[in-house]
């Protein structure tokens, strides 16, 4: 909020230089927070399509909390007044394959009733299947 404050008085001052690197730091604020979301509901969205896979189940828990998961990605990626995405497809598949190893280690824990480490748990799925489909829910 004290940024917003600033910016109003460096234009009254007409340091309008000034003022517009404000504006950028306060987007890449913006965009910062925004990937911080994406990558935390990815992680969850990931979470349970390793269990599913693992465990070849998918209980209606779990299909809701995906559900919710693409839901506030794809509400966190869309731009409101201009229309489009903050993320293209490449930025996600990188926050994807970024979340996968907390995913693993937090599925671990989940799947199996924790009975695996996720170095075991790594080897009953097919992660670039569980990317490729994290993906392809989020963008459908």
């Amino acid at each position: 909020m004290e940024e917003l404050l600033e910016l109003r008085q460096l234009l009254e001052q007409g340091k309008v230089p000034e003022a517009l690197l404000l504006v950028d730091e306060l987007e890449e604020m913006s965009l910062s927070d925004k990937i911080n979301k994406i990558d935390s509901y990815g992680v969850i969205l990931l979470i349970h399509l390793i269990k599913q896979q693992a465990e070849q189940r998918l209980t209606r828990s779990w299909q809701i909390s995906t559900e919710n998961a693409v839901r506030e990605i794809n509400k966190t990626n869309k731009r409101r007044k201009s229309g489009g995405f903050y993320l293209n497809q490449a930025e996600l598949i990188d926050i994807l394959q970024q979340a996968y190893p907390i995913a693993l280690k937090r599925a671990a824990l989940e799947a199996f009733e924790g009975r695996y480490e996720a170095e075991e748990l790594a080897v009953m799925v097919d992660e670039p299947a569980i990317l490729a489909e994290a993906l392809q829910l989020i963008q459908h």
